[in-house]
């Protein structure tokens, strides 16, 4: 509770005394400066200046269920069963697939901050605390497993569509689950799928996108980044980008299960950042050259090699570019 307090006091960018943010909080100077060290071991960027106390620059963009709600239609906010927000959590997919666990139907969860966020392959999502967006979306879905073939594509074109309507053009999608603007990472999409090959099954739709990353933390990502704010200026806010993506994403699965991803193939194939350009597939110590020709009606990536068109699914595969 003393950490969202002094969240909330630090986010309008001023500078606050180390005796101001005790007193509003009803701790002591010295547990102040610990909590700011704890901050900063989040990824905040505190300023501390003598005679002056301290400040974070630019403030926070601190999300906020009510507001989060006002940006979206009511006719998408009635149909969300659960609306959790966090400040910091292991990660919003194990908070989504618990809920599904525990029965309900369906669910958005956010967080400032996930200490174990995870990529495809298990690899660590790195986010500073509030600087960019992790949701996970909980879903059911009726009709078995193999009619979600394609929904990690499915689920990056909604992405698209919904920061396209915040004048973020130029985004492109890179098989099976990245968004990328100007060849850097703007985000990614983790699916998490269980439950009856012929039935019912419990979907959990993970997502991070850079929102307004710190400079320094985008240098010690391991591959090209961008975010956002280094997009489109003057953005509208986290709450408002969150509700627009979500919004989008209802549509889109809405579409999605009633229809396959067949319908969406085309606009897929105008989105792929890899279209008829020489890539490499990578599945361990195994690798296969060829000409990236899009997706069929289930998703699987079309690669022409040696003449040749083979489909090959998600799983453990990556793509690279050829130099």
């Amino acid at each position: 509770m003393t950490m969202g307090k002094l969240l909330t006091l630090l986010s309008d960018g001023a500078f606050h005394s180390g005796r101001e943010l005790g007193e509003q909080l009803g701790i002591s100077r010295s547990a102040v400066w610990k909590q700011i060290q704890r901050l900063e071991t989040l990824g905040v960027e505190v300023y501390s200046v003598k005679g002056r106390g301290y400040r974070i620059p630019s403030g926070l963009d601190l999300l906020d269920q009510e507001r989060f709600s006002q940006a979206l239609s009511p006719e998408a906010r009635g149909r969300l069963e659960q609306l959790v927000f966090e400040r910091e959590v292991s990660s919003t997919n194990v908070l989504a697939l618990e809920a599904l666990k525990s029965g309900a139907r369906n669910g958005l969860f956010a967080a400032e901050y996930q200490s174990q966020g995870r990529g495809r392959r298990g690899r660590e999502w790195v986010s500073p605390y509030a600087a960019n967006l992790c949701f996970s979306l909980a879903w059911r879905f009726s009709a078995g497993l193999a009619a979600l073939e394609g929904l990690s594509l499915s689920v990056g074109l909604a992405l698209r569509e919904g920061l396209q309507r915040l004048g973020v053009d130029d985004v492109q999608l890179k098989w099976p689950n990245d968004l990328l603007s100007q060849g850097r990472k703007l985000g990614g999409i983790l699916v998490e799928i269980s439950g009856d090959a012929a039935g019912e099954c419990e979907v959990v739709i993970g997502v991070g996108i850079n929102v307004s990353m710190p400079a320094a933390q985008l240098e010690q990502i391991g591959q090209p980044c961008i975010d956002v704010a280094g997009l489109v200026s003057g953005h509208p806010g986290r709450n408002v980008l969150l509700a627009t993506l979500v919004e989008s994403l209802l549509q889109t699965l809405d579409r999605f299960e009633c229809q396959g991803f067949a319908v969406m193939k085309d606009q897929w194939q105008q989105a792929n950042a890899h279209r008829d350009a020489p890539v490499r597939l990578i599945s361990g110590s195994h690798e296969v050259e060829g000409i990236c020709r899009g997706v069929d009606d289930r998703g699987a990536l079309l690669l022409e090699s040696d003449g040749r068109l083979q489909a090959y699914y998600g799983g453990e595969i990556s793509v690279r570019a050829q130099a």
